[in-house]
């Protein structure tokens, strides 16, 4: 499929084939007609990768923070590393668009429906898209796919329109006439309002009054008076501001046409650094409309297809999607007359070239079209055509997401392998992981790389819930399969790879690195000729994740599961015995931001008469390091303090060991590829990683019941 991509260093628009998405889970996948370019908020886009270093700099103050607080995580190495992988790719564009169901898994949608669809790296600029549920509505016939493309832009303007809650006759003042602006004037007029239009651009004044505004002006404060005498110098009810702008301005203006008690809506992205006493003296509401209506930002509404009722959600992002659909069906919308271009879609990068001003010509609607292809949508690409290499290991990588691209593929690329296949559900994804680390093919589908007969070792880094499915699968196929962490998130699933491991001539290895850190192999020689056993305590500062990530979503098992495993392992390592036994608790706070499944104290048992607790807080002080054992034995002591440090003592003396914080990932790799290519068994044992895995779901069960659990 063609898909429009931007450079993110050089802000560079190209069309690229790439393979199709897979349909979502409860989702649909689209064949798409046309796609709207919004010329805001991609022109932003388009500025800020073509703007220098310094310029970005000044221009997203929250992105520099948020670099300066990986360096003090992860260290200055590790964080331009990331920086720099983030800088050489490429990023989807576009957020409105119309098509074709090719296929669907949810009951609301059929393969054929004709539908209008949203949502920021779902309805991309792409031939295909795979889109959720509740980001797609169906059209009436005699709406048109380039007039349906205007959807999600428009609910924008509708969820604008909705925040001001306008009754008929009141006076209305819109800030900003582009397309957002132009759109929520015809909404506005639908309203039974009296309209009336501001922008710094007079050109836009023509569409604005035959779209419904009684008077236009220069967007300027010296003709506030005048404005206000179309309110009968009453003032306006509410202004509503489209306009994007780093400056004041457009509030400032709002001010001064607003009545007493009027209402401020910003839909647009301005400045709003207002002194607090013109607000007070007016009384005035200020109101932000987010995107376009509640549900969005929701992972469970968006990803999930979880609806708000709607006795107490009127209007949703998907029902002011359907409302525009209604409005255009019923004529009382006109998009037609808002497209001032059409582009093929392999000729998107002169569309571009208009909204970045290269071309000097004027522009409102810019919508891409998509006509029927020749040749069949394929879900697998090949990228090189050089064949691949025999006597080296051949990988295959499935899901590539941030700890991929930085810890597991740059260590896997250190050992002699060929990069055969990579698959990730995105093909923008899957295009700048092959294009970093030299993959020959890229596939949507994980199943598929897995029949690939020239993969020795598949890499899965994919969601949690979607680990057991690739393990089997490649043990299935007689591969050796490397998964990260958890290896499976319930009992069921569990059983169904033990079976398929018992069946397979393939092995398994899962990405328990800590063991093989330096921390930690010095610590386990350290207590290598001890004849007691081991009391151990592990304290992993976790930091907060917020409740709508995808990590706490049921079907991913969430943090226990999902990474106490780690720490299970590790003291398993320590104390080279199985754990027989474990004991959970965890806090009871009152706080909702704060799940108490991830503050939990869990003790374990292990068969040798060793003991281990691990302490897990998401409550801890950012500043804390993360990551802290105490090791206990025989009148010695050892402690390691993130992987930075080891303090050894012995006989009333300390030795303290350094190291540089690498968490094993490298020497773990490196094991799992020399036991994949000369035929040996994986770094850790089948039985260890089987126990390990049993021990965290009996530690959920055992804060859901109160009780110690046999393993």
């Amino acid at each position: 499929m063609l898909q429009v991509l931007q450079h993110q260093k050089t802000g560079e628009i190209i069309v690229e084939e790439l393979p199709i998405p897979q349909c979502f889970p409860g989702g649909i996948l689209v064949e798409i007609k046309n796609s709207l370019i919004s010329a805001g908020t991609e022109k932003t886009s388009v500025d800020n990768a073509k703007a220098s270093l310094l310029e970005r700099v000044k221009r997203q103050p929250d992105q520099v923070k948020l670099v300066m607080d990986f360096i003090k995580k992860e260290g200055v190495f590790s964080t331009l590393e990331r920086v720099r992988t983030k800088l050489n790719s490429y990023k989807s564009l576009g957020y409105s668009a119309s098509g074709i169901v090719l296929e669907s898994d949810c009951p609301e949608f059929s393969p054929g429906d004709r539908v209008a669809v949203a949502g920021a790296g779902y309805a991309i600029h792409s031939e295909v898209c795979a889109i959720p549920k509740n980001l797609a509505v169906k059209l009436t016939e005699n709406v048109d796919f380039e007039s349906a493309s205007y959807t999600t832009v428009a609910a924008i303007a509708l969820q604008g329109v909705r925040r001001a809650e306008v009754q008929l006759g009141e006076n209305i003042a819109v800030i900003g006439l582009g397309l957002i602006g132009q759109i929520t004037v015809q909404l506005l007029k639908a309203n039974g309002a009296n309209v009336v239009g501001f922008d710094i651009d007079e050109s836009t004044f023509d569409n604005a009054i035959k779209f419904g505004c009684k008077s236009v002006f220069p967007s300027s404060k010296e003709y506030a008076k005048e404005a206000l005498q179309q309110t009968n110098t009453n003032g306006f009810d509410s202004v509503i501001i489209t306009a994007s702008t780093s400056s004041n301005q457009p509030l400032e203006l709002a001010i001064d046409l607003l009545r007493k008690k009027g209402k401020v809506i910003i839909v647009g992205a301005v400045s709003m650094n207002i002194a607090r006493g013109v607000f007070y003296q007016k009384e005035l509401d200020l109101r932000i409309a987010t995107s376009y209506g509640p549900g969005r930002y929701d992972t469970l509404y968006e990803e999930l297809g979880m609806d708000y009722p709607i006795g107490y959600v009127r209007w949703t992002e998907n029902r002011n999607m359907d409302a525009i659909i209604e409005l255009l069906a019923k004529n009382q919308l006109n998009f037609s007359a808002l497209t001032t271009h059409n582009f093929h879609v392999k000729e998107a990068k002169s569309a571009y070239e208009l909204i970045s001003g290269e071309k000097s010509e004027k522009y409102l609607g810019i919508v891409l079209n998509y006509p029927e292809r020749e040749n069949k949508l394929i879900t697998h690409l090949d990228f090189r055509t050089s064949s691949v290499k025999t006597g080296k290991l051949g990988i295959g990588f499935i899901g590539a997401g941030t700890f991929a691209q930085n810890y597991l593929l740059p260590a896997i690329r250190s050992n002699d392998v060929n990069f055969v296949g990579i698959s990730n559900s995105t093909a923008l994804s899957t295009k700048n992981t092959a294009d970093k680390f030299g993959f020959k093919s890229a596939y949507t589908s994980g199943i598929e790389l897995a029949n690939n007969t020239d993969i020795d070792l598949i890499f899965c880094a994919s969601r949690h819930d979607s680990h057991a499915k690739y393990v089997t699968e490649a043990l299935k196929n007689n591969k050796h399969i490397y998964v990260e962490k958890p290896l499976a998130v319930n009992q069921t699933e569990l059983e169904e790879i033990q079976e398929a491991y018992n069946n397979s001539q393939g092995s398994l290895m899962v990405g328990f690195n800590r063991r093989f850190s330096d921390s930690f192999q010095e610590i386990r020689k350290f207590f290598s000729q001890r004849k007691m056993p081991l009391n151990m305590i592990y304290r992993v500062n976790a930091g907060q994740i917020p409740k709508n990530h995808w990590v706490h979503l049921p079907e991913q098992g969430g943090r226990i599961i999902g990474e106490v495993c780690h720490f299970v392992d590790t003291l398993t390592f320590l104390a080279g015995s199985l754990p027989v036994e474990v004991f959970a608790f965890s806090s009871s706070a009152a706080n909702q931001e704060i799940s108490n499944f991830d503050n939990v104290s869990i003790n374990l048992k292990f068969a040798d008469g060793s003991i281990g607790t691990i302490i897990y807080t998401s409550t801890g002080d950012s500043g804390l390091p993360k990551e802290y054992c105490e090791v206990y034995a025989e009148g010695k002591t050892a402690i390691m303090n993130n992987f930075s440090s080891v303090q050894l003592f012995r006989a009333g003396k300390e030795k303290v060991l350094k190291f540089d914080g690498e968490k094993g990932i490298k020497n773990e790799i490196a094991k799992t590829c020399e036991a994949a290519k000369n035929g040996k068994n994986m770094p850790i044992s089948p039985e260890e990683i089987f126990t390990t895995t049993r021990a965290t779901f009996l530690a959920i069960e055992s804060l859901k019941k109160g009780e110690p659990y046999k393993v």
